[in-house]
């Protein structure tokens, strides 16, 4: 993890699938590490001026990880060679974004913050006539459809909206459809009971061969939409802003940034959860948000000192 980030998370724990070990030896660049890094800082530049995409504020440590897996899986030795890969060939781009990317996720993740989230949020949810909520790094979707299906039990969907973003257009487009591995299903209804589940996770599917399909009710007040943290702006007028799992991956400058505008994209007295690992504590708008759980990491925005 790149020693400037300055976050809550578990050293002893693999960031996700993507982060387990290959088989495969990856190349050993070690001896030539200044040189890497100036290519890295090249490839990075390179995909941001030719695909709008930003990594070039992201944790080095992590993108160093995964290029590194790319460049063995390309049988490169390398990074100014695979950065001629992908600027020339889009497919080879979007092997590597895939790699870039963060998309290890599941329905109801972290049960007890939804339960959490039950408990501290919904009550004050209760007093708005109508409800904004951005799902910021909604990657696959599955926790779209968690808070979606949370809402419907606690009888705000009708007047809630849930903005779903994410860096990948190609994740944003499994998230839409909504279409799951049923060998996940049991992982799905034991989270959804731990979560506080109200009634039976199997209202909310259809199994269809090895799939289940998420019901086009839960879709009905969803708006799907790429967003880049890295380089957009303000996203509405939020009540509820969730990004969990995300920041762990940027560096503190970028941290300071997205923190920067969950606050202006929420109302006053609106709710920002965070991954388990995350916190605001280091950053320079801890001021501005009051912890309500550190345990679940639900924040509440404050007026401006």
């Amino acid at each position: 993890m790149d020693p400037t980030v300055q976050i809550e998370i578990d050293h002893a724990a693999p960031e996700s699938a993507k982060d387990k070990p290959v088989k495969k030896l990856l190349p050993d660049l070690s001896e030539h590490s200044d040189i890497e890094d100036i290519e890295i800082n090249l490839l990075l530049e390179g995909i941001y001026q030719k695909y709008g995409y930003d990594f070039r504020s992201y944790s080095r440590a992590s993108i160093r990880r995964r290029i590194r897996q790319r460049l063995a899986g390309e049988d490169l030795l390398r990074v100014s060679q695979l950065q001629e890969q992908v600027l020339y060939d889009k497919e080879k781009f979007s092997l590597l974004l895939n790699d870039l990317t963060i998309n290890v996720t599941e329905m109801f993740r972290d049960p007890l913050f939804y339960k959490a989230f039950r408990a501290q949020v919904v009550p004050v949810l209760h007093s708005y006539p109508s409800i904004k909520i951005w799902h910021a790094g909604c990657s696959t979707g599955e926790e779209i459809y968690s808070m979606a299906i949370l809402l419907l039990e606690e009888g705000l969907s009708s007047r809630a909206q849930i903005y779903a973003t994410d860096i990948d257009k190609n994740v944003l487009q499994k998230a839409k459809k909504g279409i799951y591995a049923a060998s996940e299903l049991a992982l799905f209804e034991r989270n959804y009971q731990e979560a506080g589940g109200k009634a039976n996770f199997q209202d909310y599917y259809t199994l269809r061969y090895d799939n289940i399909i998420m019901s086009q009710a839960l879709k009905k007040n969803v708006v799907f939409a790429d967003h880049d943290l890295a380089t957009d702006q303000v996203f509405g007028e939020m009540q509820v802003i969730l990004c969990r799992n995300v920041m762990i991956y940027f560096n503190r400058e970028l941290q300071d940034r997205v923190f920067n505008l969950f606050y202006d994209s929420l109302d006053m007295g609106g709710f920002l959860c965070l991954g388990s690992k995350e916190s605001v504590r280091f950053s320079s708008s801890s001021q501005r948000f009051l912890s309500l759980d550190d345990k679940y990491k639900i924040y509440q925005k404050q007026r401006k000192l």
